[in-house]
């Protein structure tokens, strides 16, 4: 297991300082602020520390209020909304400085049979023929080097994979609002302890899984546009809400792909759909997330 990937895992271990109260440190991301993936990963551990654990989440719904600062730590406080027989609901408010930043409602249910279909995963290569976010970033000879440095410091416990040209990649030319990438933590989270990973439960590979769920959801809007985003400065941008479903169970130490697209864009707002397959084709989340997208004047 990479270092990164056990300072990552550390960063979503968060302290109890009451009963229904959390805190977690944070971090920079690529811009100066917290990663909304990382509070949304954060909050949603802190919503399943007060829930069974034979009760999975199965969807989350959050909203992002204000910047977070990474160099002041947040506390989480969740509210017992329902504890019904078969679905139990959380709702988290994420607070710094004393003001709120995100909040977030999630719904966890025990295990039932039911019902099953899904859409076909759509065609994609396999990953492993696919270059790194290392050899693709160091390859763009018009990015500020400090800015590639802190995109592969933001995503070294992450193996993310594009399919084709990220928008910072190739831009000016608008292209199809559809963008693939396949990822997985770059280590094994282990069902049981061993010398070279860590125990992981079911909870943990949905919190991984929403915490990449908001590095590129917004990407298919910039191709639309032949917009390079934030990397390059052609664009601002933030998240204002994110919602998850999680269908079947999966592993975040496994190659998922991410299959996005932007269906609208209109009043200075950027909207992102997404969904999560296993490598066998099995549908394992749906995201949706409609951000701030402007074009600096």
């Amino acid at each position: 297991m990479s270092q990164a990937l056990h300072d990552l895992l550390d960063l979503l271990d968060l302290e109890q300082i009451e009963e229904n109260i959390f805190r977690g440190r944070s971090r920079s991301a690529v811009v100066p602020r917290v990663f909304g993936g990382q509070v949304a990963a954060q909050a949603l551990v802190a919503a399943g520390r007060t829930v069974p654990p034979d009760r999975p989440a199965h969807s989350l719904h959050a909203y992002f209020l204000r910047t977070g600062d990474p160099g002041a730590p947040i506390v989480y406080n969740v509210e017992r909304i329902r504890d019904g027989r078969s679905f139990t609901t959380r709702r988290v408010v994420a607070v710094q400085h004393g003001r709120p930043i995100f909040s977030l409602s999630a719904s966890f249910q025990a295990f039932e049979e039911g019902l099953d279909h899904q859409v076909v995963m759509p065609p994609a290569p396999d990953p492993a023929t696919l270059p790194t976010s290392e050899d693709r970033l160091r390859g763009y000879g018009h990015l500020d080097p400090a800015v590639v440095e802190r995109f592969l410091e933001a995503r070294q416990a992450i193996d993310l994979r594009h399919v084709d040209e990220p928008p910072y990649g190739r831009f000016g030319e608008p292209r199809e609002p559809r963008s693939q990438v396949w990822f997985r933590t770059n280590g094994k989270l282990a069902d049981d302890a061993s010398p070279d990973s860590v125990p992981a439960d079911p909870h943990l590979h949905v919190v991984l899984a929403t915490y990449v769920s908001d590095m590129t959801l917004l990407d298919s809007v910039l191709l639309a546009h032949g917009r390079g985003g934030w990397a390059v400065g052609d664009v601002v941008g933030a998240s204002l809400d994110h919602a998850m479903w999680f269908h079947r169970p999966f592993r975040a130490d496994e190659w998922l792909l991410y299959d996005q697209e932007s269906p609208s864009s209109s009043g200075g707002r950027g909207l992102g759909q997404g969904r999560i397959y296993t490598r066998d084709g099995r549908l394992a989340v749906s995201v949706i997330q409609e951000g701030v997208v402007r074009v600096p004047r």
